[in-house]
């Protein structure tokens, strides 16, 4: 396991997915989301100028992580963390991902389905397996995950929101990725912040619940 980052993820348990999302709005959408309580942020790398507003993020928050997302490539996942990305996500096993990762020490959540999938991304150094997408096999599919592979920590990615996040915890997530569930893109649009801060509370408050049962 990487670092206090590493840690910092799976304590906060909410990563809030910034996917597209206009430079010009980013920050305001951050503030929402980090107002939401959520501590960590991912800025998909098919975001427009993704390196400038995962810099520009970096630099607002001293107590959050910023990350970057949808990592296709070592090329990549290097232009990121020269931006300034904390931690990077994938939504596919890739060992020079992984591998430019653990070179700088930055945490990787690796894009998994299957049990061999997720076992390579760990053995390879994958600090966590990003169950993706997750709504195709549910929580059950993670706890399915989660029998033969209990030293692998999960995180399911798509499809999770404030309704379902407890059941993906109380099936053995350490962590959930929240895409539009949190950045609703109406919201973004209409710049109705409250409601993404609203929808972060309740995807974090979910989590903190069910980690109680």
């Amino acid at each position: 396991m990487h670092s206090r980052r590493a840690d910092r993820i799976r304590e906060g348990g909410v990563v809030a997915i910034l996917r597209g999302v206009d430079p010009d709005a980013a920050i305001d959408v951050a503030d929402a989301v980090v107002d939401g309580g959520v501590t960590a942020l991912e800025v998909t790398a098919d975001t427009p100028a993704v390196t400038e507003t995962i810099g520009a993020l970096a630099d607002r928050f001293d107590d959050v992580l910023v990350g970057a997302g949808t990592v296709l490539d070592a090329e990549t996942a290097r232009a990121v963390q020269l931006a300034g990305a904390q931690f990077l996500v994938t939504p596919t096993v890739d060992a020079g991902v992984i591998e430019t990762a653990n070179r700088y020490g930055t945490p990787v959540a690796t894009g998994a389905f299957t049990p061999t999938e997720a076992l390579r991304a760990s053995e390879a150094g994958a600090d966590f397996v990003k169950v993706f997408p997750a709504a195709t096999g549910g929580p059950e599919h993670v706890a399915a995950l989660g029998g033969p592979l209990p030293q692998i920590p999960l995180v399911p990615t798509g499809g999770v929101g404030p309704a379902n996040a407890g059941d993906y915890v109380e099936a053995g997530a350490v962590a959930v990725g929240v895409g539009s569930a949190i950045v609703d893109d109406d919201a973004v649009a209409n710049g109705e912040f409250e409601r993404i801060a609203e929808n972060a509370r309740r995807t974090v408050d979910a989590v903190a619940a069910a980690r109680e049962r």
